[in-house]
């Protein structure tokens, strides 16, 4: 992403379309520093809601974005327009039941995602709606829908049941014991994996795919709630 805002400088656009990639640009910063923020927020106050205060005492519970993000992952997200945050320290022995809480946990992240892609598809078609300024209803519309495209594709990254990724959390639940504690114990060694296979996923534009989704999903509900409120 920053690669294309740099070939703005020589590149040949038009006004509209320089203005539509500084638009999508600023969508993916608030996603960066603000949902990624709510996403592992939702991870650990789900834990200490179960029983588990360790990331509510690393100070996980917060909406500053420099609690949860790191340099290589905003890196990621800046250039690449996918990218990680701090994982929340989970200590599952406080859960009382540790299968069953490990997954509320994890599967909190990608909910929260869910749920702000909700409220920014509803606000892409109240701004469509009741903005008459040409202008700003661009510049509003199309802020609001790609804050929710990018929040609907992180909560299906996230959803991909491999480790350590919150979907496998579903997976591991029906795990017996010896097998699910000793996944637990190779997860560091899949962290490499999964973006060694994300970069791969991306060259063959498997990433893309995914935003193909979410752009389908919020356009569903924006029409939806365009209906309404007209």
């Amino acid at each position: 992403m920053l690669l294309t805002l740099l070939s703005l400088l020589t590149g040949d656009y038009s006004k509209a379309e320089m203005a539509g990639i500084l638009i999508v640009f600023a969508s993916l910063l608030f996603v960066t520093f603000v949902c990624m923020p709510v996403h592992e927020s939702a991870h650990a106050l789900a834990a200490y809601m179960l029983g588990d205060d360790t990331g509510k005492l690393k100070g996980r519970i917060t909406l500053n974005p420099f609690a949860h993000l790191t340099g290589p992952g905003l890196a990621m997200m800046l250039l690449l327009g996918f990218g990680y945050a701090r994982p929340v320290p989970v200590n599952i022995n406080r859960f009382k039941n540790r299968k069953l809480g490990f997954a509320l946990t994890s599967i909190a992240g990608p909910l929260s995602n869910l749920l702000i892609a909700l409220v920014f598809a509803l606000l892409s078609a109240v701004f469509y709606v009741f903005i008459s300024n040409p202008m700003a209803k661009n510049v509003m519309y199309t802020f609001t829908f790609y804050v929710a495209v990018y929040n609907v594709v992180l909560a299906l990254f996230n959803l991909i049941p491999i480790p350590p990724l919150d979907g496998s959390r579903l997976v591991t639940l029906i795990l017996p014991d010896k097998y699910y504690y000793k996944l637990l114990s190779m997860e560091r060694y899949f962290i490499i994996g999964i973006f060694a296979i994300s970069f791969i996923l991306n060259r063959f534009e498997f990433i893309p795919s995914l935003s193909d989704i979410g752009f389908a999903v919020v356009a569903f509900l924006q029409k939806a709630f365009i209906l309404i409120l007209t």
